[in-house]
């Protein structure tokens, strides 16, 4: 693997951001996709929209889903998410607040690939396929971010493919530490401070592991003083360190 894999795989998804959600529907002004639209455009698309809000852990979409609506999470963080045959749930991806998802059922017709969920409260704009097809082909700008989106997914899906083939249940609770690290912001003195501190559960989804491992690797970590556990918040005393670990098993 060349030099900075480790930090691009660690990179593949984001953590969740908690908001309070306005008592009303906010509009699509605040979704970067309708930016360059001018405020006529974004109030016909806002009137456009169904809206609904929906409380943390309330289904958003469901994968055996039938419709071909692109959903715009405008307040909150939704998780796209699959589930084993066993039951098992893997998280693939976090929207927050001013991104989209559904677009590929509204491209080609088919079934969803996977279910959503809001795991904070969540304001959701749902535009119809036909709708969101026609402002793509009136706006060719905006085609062109939904096209750069597309391609970040597949490169996102690769890492993780190259994740799962290549690293250990250990090394991808590392290089999921180092993605949360990497995304809290590294200060001068190599230090990061994840806050607040990550649920074990939510890691494991992230990885495709169990929980019990996510505890086992953070407690081998901390023995060897690459992290501490506040009251609040996980500290990573070397992100460095925490990178060339996880680069040398991908080398």
């Amino acid at each position: 693997m060349r030099t900075g894999e480790a930090r691009r795989l660690a990179m593949m998804t984001r953590p969740p951001h908690t908001t309070g959600l306005s008592p009303r529907p906010p509009g699509l002004g605040r979704v970067p996709l309708f930016h360059d639209l001018d405020d006529s455009a974004q109030g016909d698309l806002t009137r456009l929209c169904a809206w609904k809000r929906h409380d943390a852990g309330e289904q958003i979409l469901d994968r055996e889903s039938d419709s071909r609506d692109v959903y715009f999470v405008v307040e909150g963080t939704a998780r796209i998410m699959i589930y084993t045959a066993s039951g098992r749930e893997v998280a693939l991806d976090d929207v927050e607040a001013g991104g989209f998802f559904g677009e590929l059922a509204a491209f080609d017709g088919a079934p969803r690939s996977a279910s959503v969920m809001a795991i904070t409260p969540c304001w959701i704009a749902a535009l119809s396929a036909d709708h969101f097809l026609r402002v793509l082909g009136e706006h060719p700008a905006l085609a062109l971010v939904v096209m750069r989106r597309l391609a970040a997914i597949i490169r996102a899906a690769t890492d993780r493919i190259v994740a799962l083939s290549t690293l250990g249940a250990n090394n991808r609770v590392q290089a999921g530490l180092l993605r949360l690290a990497l995304t809290a912001g590294v200060d001068s003195a190599g230090h990061a401070v994840i806050a607040p501190i990550p649920i074990h559960a939510d890691m494991a989804s992230r990885v495709s592991t169990s929980r019990e491992t996510v505890a086992r690797v953070l407690n081998d970590l901390a023995r060897q003083g690459l992290v501490t556990r506040r009251r609040d918040a996980l500290v990573v005393n070397d992100v460095a360190r925490l990178e060339m670990i996880v680069q040398e098993v991908l080398e």
